[in-house]
């Protein structure tokens, strides 16, 4: 008999940045994702009215507010951003002096947990009985 224990799925997480106040201007952003554990297979969404976007730029334009030369930009309202691999990511409002109002968000994303082993156990079968020994007599 094989006895298997049931691997648990890898829940990933969707995180909307900022949560129901979405991606406006005057939130800290940063305080908002402490004690987030961002890992690969999670997603980000950002939520925000006209006027705004969501761009992906280089850490020295995330930490500097250099727009103008985002990685990528979308400006439709609604941005979702999969963590697709491990690394640090940096995302800033691209509009004019929103950067520096606190349109930016740093997220350090990890390697997903891997699942736990899968143990098979396998109970010690009993040795089959040995088979029954004939004897013949010669007469």
């Amino acid at each position: 008999m094989v006895l298997c224990m049931a691997m648990p799925s890898l829940q990933f997480r969707t995180y909307t940045v900022g949560d129901a106040t979405g991606w406006i201007p005057g939130v800290d952003y940063n305080a908002w994702a402490k004690g987030k554990h961002f890992v690969v297979g999670d997603s980000l969404v950002f939520m925000y009215p006209s006027g705004h976007t969501v761009d992906e730029v280089f850490e020295n334009d995330y930490k500097n507010c250099t727009e103008g030369n985002p990685i990528t930009r979308d400006d439709s309202g609604c941005t979702t951003i999969p963590f697709l691999t491990v690394g640090f990511r940096y995302f800033m409002c691209g509009s004019m002096g929103h950067c520096a109002k606190g349109m930016k968000l740093a997220a350090n994303v990890t390697a997903a947990p891997t699942p736990p082993a899968l143990h098979l156990q396998r109970q010690r079968q009993p040795s089959p009985p040995p088979a029954p020994h004939s004897t013949t007599h010669l007469i």
